[in-house]
């Protein structure tokens, strides 16, 4: 048998085994694979990285952390920015109660993806623990957290099977090598126009802060911080039904956003709809049980609704 054959066997064989919970099999299996792959000198970084990764989800399994995590990390010098591996190390880091580091990988995916469930947990579990562990100054103990390239984010990408990536598909063969180059040029000048409107907001000018994070989000319509934004300055703006909207918006791209559950919740309120408003702070309290903006303004609340 043919060694790409032999390998493509062992790695599916280990899946199997993965799947019917024989954790340990698996791992060997992976292992054999990447022996195979070593031996055959064969160097492709992204067949070996997912086989690291697979091996470390393996030792995850197992309660094996430390194994765990140097098995991520090889994948991640392999092809950095790896979601699963990024995931599979900060669990493992959790569990070693090794916090910061935890956080900081959990953070990393999000810049990756902004809409993993999983890292959006994370980062809550963390900033909880680390908050209990450090006080209030737990950020300014943390690592620094990696910059993620534009060419390794996908929350960018258009969903697969979305018209824009159907029209995508199909004018491909037009312009394959200039695509990257204007998305990370978009991608550039919306992060440029948030913060013109940030400067805005720290100025006071409301509708001008406005028209630079429109203009952001027909750069980049997935960035949840521009949402955010935009409906603080509609709050000042008191246009309430369109800061319900943005932060609506950028619920949908995080689904436990603090400040969107904040900003919503004030909107709601101010169009006298306590109910929705007390919703909302509910919701963002079971996220941030400590909050105390959010405290405040659900007795607020309560007192409306006697």
């Amino acid at each position: 048998m043919a060694p790409a054959s032999r390998i493509s066997d062992l790695r599916q064989a280990g899946n199997e085994q993965f799947r019917s919970g024989q954790y340990s099999q698996a791992a060997a299996l992976y292992g054999k694979a990447l022996e195979l792959l070593e031996a055959t000198g064969d160097v492709d970084p992204e067949q070996r990285s997912v086989l690291y990764s697979n091996r470390a989800a393996c030792y995850l399994k197992d309660g094996n952390c430390s194994l765990c995590i140097k098995d991520c990390s090889i994948a991640l010098d392999l092809v950095p920015f790896g979601i699963k591996p990024l995931l599979r190390r900060a669990a493992a880091y959790e569990a070693l109660e090794r916090y910061q580091l935890a956080y900081v990988d959990y953070k990393t995916v999000l810049q990756v993806d902004c809409t993993v469930q999983a890292a959006h947990d994370g980062v809550n579990r963390m900033t909880k623990a680390l908050l209990e562990k450090d006080g209030l100054q737990w950020r300014q103990k943390l690592p620094p957290i990696p910059t993620v390239p534009v060419s390794a984010q996908r929350r960018w990408d258009s969903p697969v099977g979305s018209q824009e990536d159907s029209s995508r598909s199909k004018s491909n063969n037009t312009a394959p090598v200039t695509k990257p180059m204007t998305t990370a040029a978009a991608t550039e000048k919306a992060n440029a126009l948030k913060q013109e409107g940030n400067e805005f907001v720290k100025k006071g000018n409301y509708k001008k802060a406005v028209e630079k994070y429109t203009e952001s989000l027909r750069l980049h319509k997935l960035e949840c911080a521009t949402y955010t934004n935009r409906a603080l300055c509609y709050l000042n703006l008191k246009q309430y039904k369109e800061a319900i909207q943005d932060c609506s918006e950028a619920l949908k791209l995080d689904p436990k956003n603090v400040k969107a559950f904040y900003r919503r919740a004030q909107a709601y309120k101010e169009l006298k709809d306590y109910k929705s408003s007390v919703t909302d702070i509910s919701r963002l309290l079971k996220i941030e049980p400590t909050n105390t903006a959010a405290q405040k303004l659900l007795q607020e609340l309560n007192k409306l609704l006697k």
